[in-house]
Parts: structure tokens; C-alpha cells; sequence
């Protein structure tokens, strides 16, 4: 009987010890995720900036809708390319938030 209990005692100690490693790693993870949002968010910002005064030292009107177009173009795909960076970061942050538990599943089979 008092095997059992040191048994669990352990068992409680090495899932805390692991919960704590898994919530540092989703710290650092959400902490890289809000820095890569950030400098999307100013670049996103300081290019729409550049257009609107682009577009109000434009000579006519189809020049004006050319660099319209052409931003529209490049904020699309910026905004394609930056998923695809938040989604790979969401991906990294769960397999290592995810990795101090595998230690505890396998001695458990």
C-alpha cells in the first residue's frame, strides 16, 4: 500500500514538473506568435501609409487606380505569405507544448 501512494506521489510530482516545462514552451511559443503578428501589423500599416500618398501624388486618375491595384496585389499576397508564417508558429508551438508529455506516455504503455 505505501508503494502505491509513493507511486502516485511521484506520478503527480513528474506530471507537474512536465505541465510546467509544456506551459513554458506555449509561453514562448504565443510570445514569438505576438512578435511575428506585431511586425505584420506595422509593416501591413506603414505600406497602406505609402500607398494612400502614392495614390494622392498620382498625376490622373488611371495612375492612381494602377497603384490601388498593385497594392491591393501585394497586400493579398503579403497577407497569404504571413498565415502561412502564423500557421507553421501555431504548429511549432503545439508539437512543443506538447513534447514534455510524451516522456510521461511512454513509461505509462
Amino acid at each position: 500500500m505505501q508503494q502505491s501512494f509513493e507511486t502516485a506521489g511521484k506520478f503527480g510530482r513528474d506530471f507537474i514538473d512536465t505541465s510546467l516545462k509544456s506551459f513554458e514552451l506555449a509561453s514562448r511559443g504565443a510570445q514569438a506568435v505576438a512578435v511575428e503578428a506585431g511586425e505584420y501589423g506595422k509593416k501591413s500599416f506603414e505600406n497602406g501609409a505609402a500607398a494612400v500618398a502614392k495614390v494622392f501624388a498620382a498625376s490622373s486618375l488611371e495612375e492612381a487606380a494602377e497603384i490601388q491595384k498593385n497594392y491591393a496585389k501585394q497586400a493579398y499576397e503579403d497577407f497569404v505569405a504571413e498565415t502561412s508564417r502564423l500557421s507553421e508558429l501555431y504548429a511549432d508551438l503545439a508539437k512543443e507544448a506538447c513534447k514534455p508529455f510524451e516522456s510521461i506516455v511512454a513509461t505509462r504503455r
